[in-house]
């Protein structure tokens, strides 16, 4: 299936770059295909800020989860809990996009009004709304990990006169450590590939090279999504474009991923 995917993706990739320059789609900071502008700087920064954005959401939220059902939880809790966690993950994400221009929006505005938010869409509505999409994800394979870790560890640790908070952060976290970093690039990935609460809570207006998140942001899957309607005819420049994108968006995540089993294999901790 992957190899039917990427040989799906690269025909027409090398039929884009048979016309545009590969320097020029990757350092370009304008994105006009009308134009004929293909820098994709703009469509990779609204994805990176949106990701950063979700993950600031998802991680600590999402860890702190995982802390208390492995640790602090009494397992009837904990059965109650999980499931509803995990149920949560299976909620449709347009119904997370409605969720965030509908209540995430003006409740941001009314908590932080010191900011200026700029029209109806912002990037960071849109990564706050992802974050909340990932957060089963990384508590639940986060919680996985630490259950995971010997029950030995935890009775040394208590018998030396540690609290339960030092043990969960000192000797379950660490001993955890590298299911924990592959909850995070799953929900990395995860929030780089969002599609529909990108689209309703970032908007899917003219793509403009910014780093703020309070502008409205266009990102490399609602670029896909836009024109991936029929409204280009297949064979041309506008129609390989979300192709290319399409590319690099995989190569991005297969990079991600391969940081991340680097990561694990060095801090993976193997109990006998």
């Amino acid at each position: 299936m992957t190899t039917a995917i990427v040989l799906s993706l690269l025909q027409p990739t090398f039929s884009f770059f048979g016309e545009v320059s590969f320097g020029d789609f990757l350092t370009g900071t304008t994105w006009a295909p009308t134009r004929g502008e293909f820098g994709v700087w703009p469509l990779v920064v609204g994805t990176m800020t949106i990701t950063v954005v979700s993950l600031i959401v998802a991680v600590p939220v999402g860890l702190l989860s995982a802390i208390y059902l492995s640790e602090y939880a009494h397992p009837r809790v904990r059965q109650v809990l999980k499931p509803a966690l995990e149920v949560l993950a299976g909620i449709p994400t347009v119904a997370i996009g409605l969720f965030a221009i509908g209540f995430l929006r003006p409740f941001l505005e009314d908590v932080l009004p010191f900011l200026d938010w700029k029209g109806d869409f912002s990037a960071a509505v849109a990564g706050v709304g992802v974050g909340l999409l990932i957060v089963p994800l990384v508590a639940s394979v986060s919680e996985d990990a630490m259950r995971a870790v010997p029950a030995g560890l935890r009775e040394g640790a208590y018998a030396l006169g540690a609290t339960k908070m030092r043990v969960s952060l000192r000797v379950v976290v660490p001993g955890a450590i590298s299911g924990i970093v592959a909850a995070m690039v799953l929900g990395a990935s995860r929030a780089v590939g969002e599609t529909m609460v990108v689209v309703m809570a970032a908007g899917r207006g003219k793509p403009e090279l910014t780093w703020d998140p309070l502008d409205s942001m266009q990102t490399m899957t609602a670029y896909i999504a836009g024109v991936a309607t029929g409204d280009a005819s297949t064979g041309t420049i506008e129609y390989d474009t979300i192709f290319a994108v399409g590319t690099l968006l995989f190569v991005m995540t297969l990079v991600m991923n391969m940081f991340a089993i680097r990561l694990v294999r060095r801090f993976r901790e193997v109990y006998e």
